[in-house]
This record gives structure tokens, sequence and C-alpha cells, in this order.
């Protein structure tokens, strides 16, 4: 009993500390969403070049994180989370004294390294907790993607009060003392460890499943869109409405809060009703905001027997912020419903699959802020980022339904057992 209760202890206060560690780590990752936009104008950059200014920490965060989801199943969570938080100090601290276009994407790379420890966490606080309880674990870890949105409130008062160049400073600050709390508080237990006779090769073969893939294609939406959009929604409000800085942040945190936050909830609502059942209803969620979302704002003029009168549609400042909440509570449910496949599927293979998925969404996040600026840049209209989201969401229902729908038993015998019942 008291061996029970020592190890309860100790998981949570695992699971709690590396929340924190995680919170903190993706708001330096999201760190180029706000202040990306004083060194835009500085440098004096297109809609092009800003999308690459803000996923160079991406790329490097999302190519990391199989090899660190293997080390993880070897090493253990505990001194590889707290190896990646230290190697990010002093890059953090670096990105104030930059001062050329080149300078900010190197250094971005080496900061980016701090969002590759969502597959360091995933597989470290899901072993410490029941099999029926790892989705709670992982959505309460997951709930660190809130980091994006802690950036939007602290990012902008440190930019408006200090200037831009504060705010690495600070970050890199923040990042030390959260080393220090993380290494104080987690624990390390040889039994969650992957056996040291299993090769790096055998942990990859589960890449010849095409679950894999599938589960790839969804995180690269409801991650890899989830971070391509935070990254995106503040130089979107001010561009597109006009807003402060601090108000246009203020407002893209009804996004990022709630698709960091509420992943908690995803993974219980995933534990009760089946990662299948969360994720097809996000899938659907998604499809109906992104199609509202792409609508540009428009005039157009009918022919009335009064005479020709014009229209105006298009979404104000507060049906868009509504649309973007709503899809990011969508999100949060469907990230943590996605690791629930993983954990159902690969129990004994959790990290480096995880850093498999997880890879997928991490270039989803890199590569889409990219395109959304070359789409502006080439059409000139700003709501063309959720059009081309609005069009990989169908993909992944058109594969949903034929891979999982398609074949429920709806009626006879086995009917009940559907996991749409």
């Amino acid at each position: 009993m008291g061996t029970e209760l020592r190890n309860e202890r100790k998981a949570w206060s695992v699971l709690i500390v590396s929340t924190l560690a995680f919170t903190v780590c993706f708001m330096v990752w999201m760190m180029f969403g706000v202040i990306g936009i004083p060194i835009k104008k500085m440098l004096n950059l297109n809609a092009t070049e800003f999308g690459l200014l803000t996923a160079m920490p991406v790329l490097t965060g999302s190519l990391i994180r199989v090899p660190l989801g293997i080390w993880t199943d070897k090493y253990g969570g505990r001194i590889v989370m707290a190896c990646v938080m230290a190697i990010t100090v002093p890059a953090i601290w670096l990105m104030s004294y930059a001062t050329e276009y080149w300078h900010f994407l190197v250094i971005g790379l080496f900061v980016g390294l701090a969002g590759g420890s969502f597959s360091v966490g995933t597989p470290y606080v899901a072993r410490w907790f029941p099999k029926n309880r790892q989705g709670m674990a992982m959505g309460v870890y997951g709930a660190g993607n809130s980091g994006a949105a802690v950036n939007k409130f602290v990012a902008p008062v440190l930019l408006v009060a200090f200037g831009w160049a504060m705010v690495p400073q600070v970050y890199a600050a923040i990042m030390l003392g959260t080393l220090v709390l993380f290494w104080l508080f987690s624990h390390s237990d040889p039994s969650h460890l992957v056996p040291s006779n299993v090769k790096f090769t055998d942990q990859l073969k589960a890449l010849k499943d095409p679950k894999v893939l599938k589960y790839c294609q969804y995180y690269s939406i409801v991650f890899g869109g989830y971070v391509a959009l935070s990254l995106w929604m503040v130089q979107y409000y001010v561009g597109e409405y006009g807003l402060d800085i601090r108000v246009a942040a203020l407002l893209a945190a009804c996004f990022s809060l709630p698709g960091g936050v509420l992943r908690a909830i995803g993974g219980v609502l995933s534990d009760k009703y089946g990662a299948h059942k969360v994720t097809w209803w996000v899938m659907w969620v998604s499809w109906i905001c992104l199609f509202l979302l792409s609508y540009p704002q428009t005039d157009f003029t009918v022919t009335t027997v009064d005479g020709p009168r014009t229209f105006h549609i298009g979404l104000n400042v507060y049906a868009f912020t509504a649309l973007m909440g709503i899809l990011g509570v969508a999100w949060a449910f469907g990230k943590a419903s996605v690791f629930k496949y993983i954990s159902d599927d690969y129990p004994k293979n959790i990290g480096a699959i995880s850093g498999i998925v997880g890879l997928a969404g991490g270039m989803g996040g890199f590569i889409l802020p990219i395109l959304f600026g070359a789409l502006m840049d080439l059409t000139g209209i700003r709501s063309s980022a959720f059009m081309l989201m609005y069009g990989v969401v169908w993909v992944s229902l058109i594969w949903m339904y034929w891979t999982e729908v398609r074949r429920t038993e709806v009626m006879g015998s086995n009917a009940a057992a559907s996991p749409l019942a």
C-alpha cells in the first residue's frame, strides 16, 4: 500500500513538472509568432519570407522528434528532457543579438530543439500511469501546447515595453529556471526503459504499418495546423482587421489557449469513448469551421428592379474569433485522440511511434506557414490559408471514411459493437 502511494505521488509529480516544462518549451517554440512581426518590419520581409522565419524553429523541433522519442525509450525521459532544455538556453539568449535575416534563420534552428520535447514527455508520463489512464496523462501533458497562448500574453507586453530583443532574454531565463524545477521534482524508473537488446531498426519496423501513416495525416492537421495558425494569427489580425499587436495577440490566444489547455479533456474523452469516435467528430467540426473561415471579404453587385445593389459578405472580427475558438477546441481534442490511438495500438513502442507521428505533425507546422505566405503573395487573399487547410481536412475525412467508418457494421448482430454506436 505504501509503495503504491509513493508511486502515485511520483507519477503526479512527474506529470505536473513535465507539463510545466513542455509549456515553457512550447512558449519558446512559438516565439516568432509575436516577435516576428517587428522583425518583419525591420528587415522588410514579404509574406513568404515571414512564413519561413516563423517556420524555422518548427523544422528542427520536428526532425528531432523521432530520435528523441527513441532515446526516451532507451535512456528515460528525465535525462533526455533535461538535456533538450539545457541545450536551448544559450540559443534563446543569442536570438536577442541577431541583426540579419540569416542570423534569425540559423539561431531559430537551434531554438527549435525545444519543440522536440513533446516526443520525450509523451512516453515519459504515459508509462507512469495504468493503460486506462494513459489518455488522461498524455492529454494533461499535451496541454502544454497552451504555451503558444502564454507566448501571446507575455511577448507583446515585453515587446511594447522594452523592444523585441528583451523577449528572448526573458525566455532564456524562464527556460533555465524551469530546467532546475524539472530536475528537482521529476523521477526515473528503470522498468520504463525499452530493453537494451532492442535495436533502432526494430523500433522503426512499425513504419510498415499503414495505420502509422494515417495517424501522421491526422496529426498533421490537429497539431501541424495548430502550430501553423498559432504562428500566423497575430499578423493575420493585424493585417486583416488593423488591430494593435497587443489586441491581436489577445484575440489570437482565443484559438491557442483552448487548443492547448483542453487537450487534457480530449484525453479523458478518448479514454471513455475511444480514439476513433473523438477523431471522427473533430474532423467534421474542423471541416465546417474551415469552410466558413475560407470565405474572403467580398463585395458583389446585384441588378435589382430598383437598380444595382451592392452587398458585402465576410466575417467580422467577432465571428472570426468565435470560429477560431471552436477550431481550437476541436483540435485540442484531436491531438489527444490521435495519441490515444498510439497508446492503444503500440503500448510497447510509444516513444518511437509518437516521435514519428509527432514528426509528421511538426512538419505540417513547418510547411504550412511557408505555404500560407506563398499563397498570400500569389493571390493577395489572406483567407487562402484556411482554403488550404480545408483541402487538407478533406483528405483526412475521406481516408478515415474508407479505412474506419466504411468497415463499420451498422446493421445486424455486430452493429452494437460498432465504434460509432
